[in-house]
């Protein structure tokens, strides 16, 4: 008798031909911090298909490898690159694909940063409700010592990406929204023009404690760079 032959179950992890390494996010539920959003009580939201995310924020070699320029203010291969506007992302992540002959390249929306972040914990940080331990994960603005530093050296999430909390702001794809709740049913980007900047996640080495919890949001506008603004990568199935 015949069987139809099962999809083969996707990686734990996976690396690309740039040397970017990429942990697999299982689809699932979480709920959203209403105080981040204007919302009475939290809001559950549902992420429909597993995905990829970069292990670490993307690297100076790897931007350098694709780019050809370095533009970062704190040199070293392994720092995450900095000093990028979202714009500058997007060329970045165009050229990927252009490279890989592929279109599943992107950053992700910040439900779906949020949400890896997360990593179904329902705490400040995923590591608990206050901040004591955030020395192990995340360099920030009290141990940073005014500078970026290469990734990966703190410890990771439970779902095993590095530099969640600190080192960089992350880029995500999505514009920013104080409340956006049309928006929120799958956890998609909302790209519409008009609000107020681009939202980043995760806080950077200038941050204070607060400011690298799971929920945070901040933004910049699109043609901005930053010494203390990076991003890392989606990888769709």
């Amino acid at each position: 008798m015949c069987e139809k032959a099962k999809e083969k179950a996707p990686s734990i992890s996976t690396t690309n031909s740039v040397g970017m390494d990429f942990m697999l996010i299982p689809a699932g539920e979480f709920y959203l911090d209403p105080s981040e959003f204007s919302y009475d009580i939290p809001v559950k939201l549902t992420i429909k298909e597993s995905f990829y995310l970069g292990k670490y924020q993307v690297t100076q070699k790897q931007w350098k490898t694709v780019m050809g320029n370095e533009p970062s203010c704190f040199e070293g291969d392994d720092r995450p690159v900095e000093c990028i506007t979202w714009n500058e992302v997007r060329n970045f992540i165009k050229r990927l694909n252009e490279m890989e002959n592929t279109d599943k390249y992107r950053l992700p929306s910040e439900i779906e940063w949020e949400y890896a972040c997360r990593a179904k914990t329902d705490s400040e940080y995923f590591f608990g409700s206050q901040d004591m331990e955030l020395d192990e994960y995340a360099w920030y603005y009290l141990n940073s010592q005014d500078g970026t530093h290469p990734v990966g050296q703190k410890k990771p999430n439970p779902w095993g990406l590095h530099d969640m909390y600190g080192n960089v702001w992350e880029w995500c794809q999505n514009r920013y929204h104080r409340n956006y709740e049309e928006a929120l049913a799958e956890g998609t980007a909302w790209e519409t023009v008009g609000s107020i900047g681009i939202v980043l996640r995760g806080g950077g080495w200038v941050s204070y404690p607060e400011k690298c919890r799971s929920s945070c949001r901040s933004s910049f506008d699109s043609d901005y760079g930053s010494y203390s603004v990076g991003f890392r990568l989606l990888m769709a199935l």
